[in-house]
């Protein structure tokens, strides 16, 4: 019990009052009494003190107790009052009781008043401390709820919210007061909304449901929401209580994978199908090359053959890029001098650019090496300035730049994927049209594009951000609409000496040669122009339908010597690597050399792209399969590679 106790006295009989606190004093109650006699210092006592308890006589000149009791119970339901008096009846004990008395003694009885006060200060004391515990539990369920990722939500059957977090306040951008006045349908739109409706009904029919909608703020803003919601009864009537979670982070990443997919099924197609396509497309490049070397410069048949080449080029290059985007293609990086690349591609890439677009060479002194396949700088490089060139419809600069720069942690950091260090930076600027930030936003994306349909494929700058990914780089830009467009590519410097470049391609008439060779290649159409080139250069050209007719034409063979065989990789019966194997244990010395249209992991699988391993991809024109030959036998030291 508390002490002391803060007493309010109504009584107006000093006497009687005296006798009541030395009772309570003598059975060790420690208590501080006020002493009041009318309506308006009771009153103003309650209001200006903390009072514990209330003892009141039943009847005073001005006021009684039955009214005293109907004021606490309205103001003050927690503070006890226990009515004293010598003249309560047990009808008006009763009165007293429902007016809100905690309990009546009467003074020729004041013995019970003791356990009367004991008992009452008891029910006070189990009383705060079952609101305290309410108080926690509701704190507790408030902090739960609150602190849930999503929203929560409890609402009648008729649409009225009893409950809510404050999450859904924050979200919605509603106040308290307005949800209050709100029903759940308010936060949808359109076809959603009535979906919902339909939910609801289910929840409270079948007793839960889930379902996705756009959640609407006050601001108009909708985001992509996922609602599970359960029916409960709450004092025998039904409700529905639910939770719901952004879902934007996991759209976002859906669409990734969906993309993601979508690449891998082009990967996959353009694998599957990049063998025999290649095959066509090397018949078509050349057959057309053969064709243009036979007709003269005036005869009129002359441009249709080079209408034809021109063709099969682009289908070949673009091929190349669904390879190179699907990361499919074959690579073969080799340590460069950045600078030798462009030089080699200077002609070519002025060329691209229309006559009224100036370009600038601007290469750094003494720039760091890398390692890349300098086939697809060039390839990425070709495709920047034609994005430059088509930037720039009216004329303009176009300056392609190199040099050295160190990427510091800072830029690493607002650079994810970037480690700090040291690189060559490749820039290509342009003084066209720029870009919108929605534009760059999605610039990098697979088969977007701002050209006109059938002027743009969308792969040119995926392709080239796949390139310089492989090579360990990372390319961004900078663009301002109206003023034009930075790409800056960042290759990572490496301390390897340079590689012997790759020999280039001569003019002039191919190379001849008087020696054995064996084709084998399980398409007709590439065995049989495979053959002709080389027999127009002179050889003598054996050839075989798969490995192991391969391997019976090597056995049968009783002229000169088989020098070189020219072998597809993936064939039927066997393979051109398990031919190539066994033909090397009866004959080492043998030059083999490798074709195959498919891509980077089939002939990996194969095992042909090894070190040391010669290989000429599909599709390849005259010169490159006469050239690739010659070099081969050129580099042996001229004994007899395979002799029946």
């Amino acid at each position: 019990m508390k002490s002391p106790l803060h007493i309010l006295h109504l009584e107006d009989n000093p006497t009687d009052a005296a006798l009541i606190e030395g009772t309570l004093e003598a059975a060790g109650i420690r208590c501080a009494i006020t002493c009041v006699q009318n309506r308006d210092d009771f009153v103003s006592m309650l209001e200006g003190q903390d009072i514990d308890l209330i003892l009141s006589d039943f009847s005073l000149p001005t006021f009684d107790g039955l009214s005293a009791a109907e004021i606490v119970r309205a103001k003050w339901p927690n503070i006890p009052l226990i009515l004293v008096s010598g003249t309560l009846g047990e009808e008006q004990a009763i009165d007293s009781l429902k007016s809100g008395a905690t309990d009546y003694v009467l003074k020729e009885r004041l013995v019970r008043l003791v356990p009367a006060v004991r008992r009452a200060m008891q029910e006070v004391e189990e009383r705060e401390e079952r609101e305290k515990t309410i108080r926690t539990e509701r704190n507790f369920s408030a902090a739960t709820v609150n602190s849930l990722p999503g929203v929560f939500y409890l609402y009648n059957e008729a649409g009225a919210f009893l409950r809510w977090n404050e999450n859904f306040e924050r979200v919605s951008g509603y106040t308290a007061e307005e949800i209050a006045r709100m029903g759940p349908l308010d936060f949808f739109l359109g076809d959603e909304r009535d979906e919902i409706a339909k939910k609801i009904k289910k929840v409270f029919a079948t007793g839960s449901a889930n379902a996705e909608a756009h959640f609407t703020a006050k601001d108009g803003t909708r985001t992509p929401y996922y609602f599970s919601a359960n029916k409960i009864q709450i004092e025998g009537s039904p409700c529905l209580i639910g939770t719901g979670v952004d879902i934007s982070e996991h759209k976002k990443l859906e669409a990734q994978l969906i993309e993601a997919q979508k690449m891998e099924v082009i990967g996959q197609l353009a694998g599957g199908v990049a063998h025999d396509f290649n095959n066509i497309l090397a018949v078509m490049m050349c057959y057309s090359e053969l064709l243009i070397a036979d007709l003269g410069l005036d005869n009129p048949l002359r441009k249709y053959a080079e209408e034809i080449q021109e063709a099969s080029q682009r289908a070949a290059g673009l091929t190349r890029q669904l390879l190179v985007f699907s990361r499919n293609e074959t690579v073969q990086p080799i340590v460069l001098d950045l600078n030798d690349v462009m030089n080699d591609l200077d002609k070519m890439l002025r060329r691209l650019v229309d006559e009224n677009v100036e370009m600038t060479m601007a290469l750094g002194e003494q720039i760091g090496r890398i390692k890349a396949d300098p086939g697809y700088v060039g390839q990425v490089l070709m495709n920047l300035v034609v994005n430059a060139r088509d930037a720039m419809a009216n004329g303009g600069h176009l300056t392609i730049a190199t040099k050295n720069i160190t990427l510091d942690e800072k830029y690493a950091h607002t650079h994810p994927n970037t480690i700090p260090g040291d690189y060559v930076m490749l820039s290509v600027s342009d003084t066209g049209t720029g870009m919108t930030d929605e534009v760059k936003a999605h610039l990098f994306e697979a088969f977007f594009t701002t050209k006109p349909s059938g002027k743009g494929t969308g792969l040119g700058l995926a392709t080239c951000r796949t390139i310089v990914e492989q090579s360990h780089g990372h390319i961004d830009l900078e663009s301002t609409l109206g003023e034009g467009t930075t790409f800056n590519i960042y290759f990572p410097q490496v301390e390897q000496p340079l590689d012997i470049a790759p020999k280039q391609t001569q003019t002039g008439p191919l190379p001849r040669g008087t020696e054995t060779l064996l084709v084998v290649e399980d398409d007709p159409s590439v065995r049989h122009l495979a053959r002709r080139i080389l027999e127009t250069q002179g050889y003598e050209v054996l050839s075989a339908s798969n490995g192991q007719d391969a391997l019976h034409v090597a056995r049968e063979r009783k002229g000169s010597p088989i020098r070189l065989v020219v072998t597809d990789v993936v064939m039927p019966v066997m393979s051109g690597k398990v031919m190539a194997e066994w033909l090397k244990t009866t004959y080492p010395n043998l030059e083999v050399l490798f074709t195959s249209g498919y891509t980077d992991g089939a002939i990996t699988h194969h095992g042909v792209l090894e070190t040391g391993v010669e290989f000429l991809p599909k599709p390849y024109t005259p010169a490159n399969l006469a050239y690739k030959v010659r070099e081969m036998l050129d580099e042996k030291n001229g004994e007899p590679a395979c002799v029946a």
